[in-house]
């Protein structure tokens, strides 16, 4: 039975270390198995992640679902953005004689597992190659997996910081940037590639009608077998026990749920809260509808993925090239310069999603599409990513800038929740509104709207189709932008202030803190 830890507990782990361990050099021996094991895990985490970015460019290229249905999907990813609602539990309650992130991590990975299982032996069924998908049990276990991976994480972080040595504790922010973008990749390029029969014939000569290298099914059950496998292998080779480290600090559950409210209450975080939850809104058509766009537009969805894969290799070496912004004393300033940048150019992406019809030829089912238009997808595409990069980085900085040291894993994981809230809110809102704005007309009977089920029927039953004559898509994105600007003028001052504004102001309980503390490494989550 799960019981209440009798040590104090938090989500918010801190780490006072001594100077003598501060002058250790970190030393990866004995701990290179621990960080690999944590890569792994972190690697888990991030497929769930990447297959709930893959599903809808294959729901889209169906041709059965519209805008509303994919914003209906768009739910399944909230349990990452709200995660910091159960976050303190999970670190309250375990069992003594299996481990403190041991009691969560087994339970939620073998229900990972099984439930992947279950996705493989019934996604057939959920998503035919011809026929309406049945969304609403796609939706259920993806939402199921992607809250079974959230827990994950906050376990998985919880261990990253005392599994290791003391004086290697620097790299538990390495392994989430390296493990969870290899999850995502599994999870929506390689998933997207290796099932689809379009990839296998057009870039391995396969035959028509064979299928993709691998089954949906088949995918599925390796990927539930290899977390079962990791699952026996923590259960019976690791141990975790519970050593109370010199200097090492927790709270309880409850406190930690007051602290969250002390915190909401200072002035400052009210106006940064309504800032993050408002951050996204300028991008969100460009980053969640312009691929569809394109899949609608004749653009084959593997060929989207193909470039998508560049650009995970952006995500690897891209912020090297941009770490003295990342680590400057202004980061905000760098990301509030360049926000009008990014503003400017999904104008750029929508001007292209506007001109692909007529750049590519379409006769009957054959599609051709001249090279000269994937080197501008691509070039635009890339510019995109790196812009979308570095305005989230110089945004993390500026997280770690105005966390307290104390709790700085609270505090960032307040503001992760803010920032990701302020993605998917809009996220969702947008979908829903390019499927109101999008006006359709039936081609032979300028009466029909099309508007209904029947009424797509009927414009179909008369030799008819349905076509657009008002396209969502681009009055979401004239919104969006204009949005964007409003955004941008009115918290640009407000920010580049609050990035000066001496740390202890950010504090519940404000005090002058020593050199030392202010500069105690920022270790920034995953999520």
């Amino acid at each position: 039975m799960i019981k209440p830890t009798k040590h104090k507990d938090d989500s918010a782990e801190v780490y006072v270390v001594s100077l003598k361990s501060k002058s250790e050099k970190p030393n990866l021996d004995g701990d290179r198995l621990n960080i690999f094991l944590l890569i792994l895990l972190y690697i888990i985490q991030g497929f769930p992640i990447g297959v709930s970015t893959a599903l809808p460019l294959i729901l889209q290229s169906k041709e059965t679902i519209t805008y509303e249905d994919q914003a209906a999907f768009s739910i399944a990813l909230w349990p990452y953005s709200i995660k910091l609602l159960w976050a303190p539990i999970i670190d309250a309650l375990y069992i003594n004689s299996i481990g403190r992130r041991k009691s969560w991590l087994l339970p939620l990975q073998i229900l990972m597992g099984v439930t992947f299982i279950y996705m493989a032996n019934n996604m057939d069924d959920w998503l035919p190659e011809v026929g309406k998908p049945n969304l609403k049990m796609i939706v259920r276990m993806i939402f199921a997996v992607n809250f079974l991976s959230a827990t994950q994480d906050i376990a998985v972080d919880g261990w990253s910081l005392s599994v290791l040595k003391k004086k290697n504790v620097s790299y538990a922010s390495m392994c989430p940037s390296i493990g969870v973008p290899i999850g995502m990749f599994i999870g929506s390029v390689c998933f997207t590639l290796l099932v689809s029969e379009h990839f296998s014939v057009k870039y391995l000569g396969a035959i028509i009608g064979a299928g993709g290298v691998i089954t949906m099914k088949s995918f599925f059950n390796i990927w539930a077998i290899i977390i079962l496998l990791l699952t026996l292998f923590i259960g019976l080779f690791k141990k975790e026990k519970y050593t109370k480290e010199d200097g090492h600090e927790k709270i309880s559950v409850f406190q930690n749920y007051k602290l969250l409210w002390e915190i909401l209450k200072l002035p400052r975080i009210k106006v940064l809260a309504l800032a993050l939850l408002t951050i996204k809104i300028g991008f969100t058509a460009t980053e969640t509808v312009t691929n569809l766009k394109l899949v609608d537009a004749g653009v084959p969805k593997d060929d989207i993925m193909i470039i998508n894969s560049v650009m995970y290799v952006i995500k690897f070496f891209f912020p090297m090239f941009i770490c003295k912004y990342i680590t400057s004393s202004t980061p905000m300033s760098y990301h509030l310069k360049m926000t009008p940048v990014r503003l400017i150019w999904g104008i750029v992406f929508a001007v292209l999603v506007y001109y692909t019809p007529s750049l590519i030829y379409k006769k009957e089912e054959f599609v051709t599409i001249p090279y000269y238009y994937y080197i501008i997808l691509g070039l635009v595409s890339t510019i995109s990513e790196m812009l979308s990069l570095f305005l989230m980085l110089t945004l993390l900085a500026f997280f770690c800038k105005i966390s307290d040291p104390h709790f700085g894993g609270t505090y960032m994981t307040l503001y992760n929740t803010f920032y990701f809230l302020g993605w998917l809110i809009p996220n969702t809102f947008v979908l829903k509104l390019i499927d109101i704005l999008t006006l359709n007309e039936c081609s032979n009977d300028a009466q029909n709207t099309c508007y209904t089920k029947d009424l797509k029927s009927q414009c179909q039953a008369n030799g008819g189709s349905c076509e657009i004559y008002v396209d969502g898509y681009y009055i979401s994105m004239f919104i969006c932008t204009t949005l964007g600007f409003i955004w941008y003028f009115s918290f640009r001052n407000i920010l580049k202030k609050y990035q000066l504004v001496d740390l202890y102001h950010w504090m519940v309980h404000g005090k002058q803190l020593s050199n030392e503390e202010v500069n105690e490494p920022c270790i920034i989550s995953s999520q």
